[in-house]
């Protein structure tokens, strides 16, 4: 299964959210190393052997995934996905601003001050992430602040097996929005958490992707 990282998080992330309960199930994380947009979409075409594939992410992974799946519907058995952030357009979506303005601290100040008001696991994976994406981070950010998810005609298309999970309590990935993704798709289970459980209950995309089976 291969899964994708959000906006400038990393494979790391994915493997320590994923690997177990993907092992539940008897499958294994697949987790590339990509910082672009570009090289999430190619890591996706590299993934398809001939086979329809499973694949998913957190955030702008879900996104990318799920546009990829709308454009190789003969390509993809099924969607796990974590924390959708936006439908269609960013506009002003909550992500996408505050993507943006990462963008420009990063670019003006620096990394350590992009990160500064942030603690606990959250300020540790974006110091270990964010320094891993060196002079593609402030590019990056502003590249999925302005990126397309796919639009509810277009998640209407996608009659898969498919697990979201949506957090209740996180203003950043507003619960509403894993809603409207379930809703939309024929055959999606929704998995509802709170910041509490942060990370590893993304992770349960995994069951509600074998609930949706």
């Amino acid at each position: 299964m291969l899964l994708l990282p959000g906006t400038a998080s990393d494979e790391v992330f994915v493997r320590s959210v994923f690997t177990d309960p993907l092992s539940q199930v008897g499958a294994i994380v697949d987790a590339p190393r990509v910082r672009t947009l570009g090289e999430r979409l190619a890591a996706l075409d590299s993934a398809w052997t001939g086979h329809p594939i499973v694949v998913g992410g957190v955030s702008l992974g879900a996104h990318v995934a799920a546009r990829w799946a709308v454009r190789n519907p003969g390509r993809c058995a099924g969607l796990v996905l974590a924390l959708p952030a936006w439908t269609g357009a960013p506009d002003d979506a909550p992500a996408a601003l505050a993507a943006k303005a990462s963008a420009e601290i990063v670019a003006d100040q620096g990394i350590d001050a992009a990160i500064a008001g942030t603690t606990g696991w959250l300020h540790d994976e974006l110091k270990r992430a964010w320094h891993g994406y060196g002079d593609l981070l402030a590019p990056h950010l502003e590249e999925a602040s302005e990126s397309a998810a796919p639009t509810l005609d277009e998640l209407e298309t996608l009659d898969v097996p498919t697990g979201i999970v949506g957090c209740t309590d996180d203003p950043v990935h507003p619960i509403e929005i894993a809603r409207q993704w379930a809703d939309a798709m024929p055959r999606a289970v929704l998995e509802t958490i709170t910041l509490d459980a942060y990370p590893h209950a993304l992770g349960r995309a995994v069951q509600a992707w074998q609930r949706a089976r």
